[in-house]
């Protein structure tokens, strides 16, 4: 691990001494070997109040908040959900499903720029070509959003539900990763659309309500698609322009998205 790496992981908000002495490729050591329920009890256990997770209420995020829900102080576990404002109905109220089942403590967090003035200021970002346009969008509607919530909350270390199949940049991932001064947990990386299949059926969670509308992914209303003959997953987001939104991809806001 570079001395650069050692530097932010030790002078990220909460993280203690500890844990930057020990240095990523142990912490991964010990991590690698467990189950996802495991992983995140660890993260819990080791950075207490420090310790968020985020989901977006997306086609697979049941799993992770399911098993989250089962963890021993679980309650104390702030949930961030990034409400960008253009969200589908469907997943809004699978959102209250799922919160009110599980007894998530759900903390929204949303743009200081609302729709109506980023389209008026800026227009409709999402349907431009040019990609400094997609950047602005993403950076105003889903990093900034969660950069804030994560601060306002002391946040160190924030688990995610990504897998390593989903994108590219996900399968050089690993399961604890520096992104912007703080760790990133993947309890669920190694994970295949098969397992999450059978982890639903076996607990009986509820499927989001346009699964059954052919979607594998869901994000935005108008940068989401059903499956179909040419792509899949993540590959259908913002018709094949972006397969990440910035959230997981490490650098400082504004340059790195």
């Amino acid at each position: 691990m570079s001395q650069g790496t050692t530097d932010m992981i030790g002078t990220a908000a909460g993280v203690d001494s500890g844990t930057a002495a020990a240095g990523l490729d142990t912490l991964r050591a010990e991590l690698d070997p467990m189950p996802p329920p495991q992983r995140l009890q660890w993260a819990l256990n080791r950075f207490g109040s420090g310790f968020a997770m985020t989901t977006s209420f997306g086609i697979q995020s049941s799993v992770l908040l399911h098993m989250l829900s089962r963890l021993s102080g679980a309650e104390s576990v702030p949930v961030i959900w990034v409400d960008t404002g253009y969200l589908p109905a469907e997943t809004y109220r699978y959102a209250n499903t799922l919160s009110a089942r599980l007894g998530t403590r759900l903390v929204v967090t949303q743009s200081a720029v609302s729709p109506a003035r980023m389209e008026a200021v800026h227009g409709r970002l999402w349907a431009s070509d040019r990609e400094e346009d997609m950047d602005l969008y993403l950076r105003l509607r889903k990093v900034e959003p969660l950069e804030e919530a994560l601060s306002g909350l002391n946040v160190s270390c924030w688990a995610s539900g990504v897998r390593r199949g989903q994108t590219e940049l996900r399968n050089t991932m690993t399961v604890l990763d520096p992104i912007r001064d703080r760790l990133s947990l993947r309890p669920l990386l190694g994970w295949t659309k098969r397992d999450v299949f059978y982890y639903m059926q076996e607990h009986d969670l509820p499927q989001h309500p346009l699964f059954d509308q052919g979607y594998s992914t869901v994000g935005d209303w108008h940068s989401s698609a059903p499956d179909g003959v040419e792509s899949e997953g993540r590959s259908t987001r913002f018709g094949g322009q972006r397969q990440e939104c910035g959230i997981h991809v490490p650098g400082v806001m504004g340059d790195g998205i």
